[in-house]
């Protein structure tokens, strides 16, 4: 599982090919104000604590991994709801009575976004946990810290779908060893890469070294 590739970067590609080449494949990485205040967001769940809340048992900094996807990466939080429908499937939890469905959360920055980049990831953590799991995850939440508010997602199949081609898409690229020319848009202002990902440097590494050499 060492040459499995981090779930995360699932996100960074759905956003930009240029931006997950920069950064998982030319190690280039620069923080602004939004990475840092994802940072501040993602270390209030990265506690590793687990609790119960009635018919919810929460479980932060879960490790995940998909064999089919080769990915594997950590889940900010997954619930796991008591089942109450006796027609619904569920797992056993060790000291916890019952079954129980998976139910994994997201911490995002921001708001809601009309793309997909946040929902990929999200389903990417489904499809991680029913393959761990055994068992068909339906739904799940991506959580915004700048409106403080959930947005359930229904991990469809053209979300399945999507995140599976976004996969293959992934591995190829990591593959090539080949960061993809700049495809310029409105999203390049807020990204943490804008500094150094320039119209006419293919390479960002390369260019980094011509400057560092003058």
């Amino acid at each position: 599982m060492d040459d499995f590739l981090p779930l995360s970067a699932l996100q960074h590609l759905a956003y930009c090919s240029r931006q997950f080449a920069l950064i998982h494949i030319e190690q280039i990485w620069a923080e602004n104000f939004f990475t840092a205040e994802g940072r501040v967001l993602h270390k209030n769940v990265d506690s590793g604590q687990v609790e119960t809340r009635g018919d919810i048992h929460i479980a932060r900094s879960l490790r995940l991994v998909s064999k089919e996807l080769e990915l594997s990466g950590i889940a900010d939080v997954v619930e796991f709801h008591r089942v109450k429908n006796p027609h619904q499937k569920g797992i056993a939890l060790p000291d916890h009575p019952g079954r129980w469905q998976p139910f994994p959360v997201e911490y995002k920055r921001g708001r809601s976004k009309r793309e997909d980049w946040d929902r990929i990831q999200l389903c990417a953590q489904a499809l991680c946990l029913e393959e761990m799991l055994g068992i068909p995850i339906e739904a799940g939440a991506l959580f915004y810290g700048k409106t403080h508010r959930r947005e359930l997602v229904s991990i469809d199949e053209k979300l399945r779908a999507d995140t599976r081609s976004l996969a293959k898409q992934m591995h190829a690229i990591w593959a090539a060893a080949h960061t993809p020319p700049l495809d310029f848009g409105p999203k390049c202002k807020n990204c943490s890469l804008n500094g150094i990902c320039l119209p006419d440097h293919s390479s960002a590494s390369a260019y980094l070294e011509r400057m560092l050499d003058q």
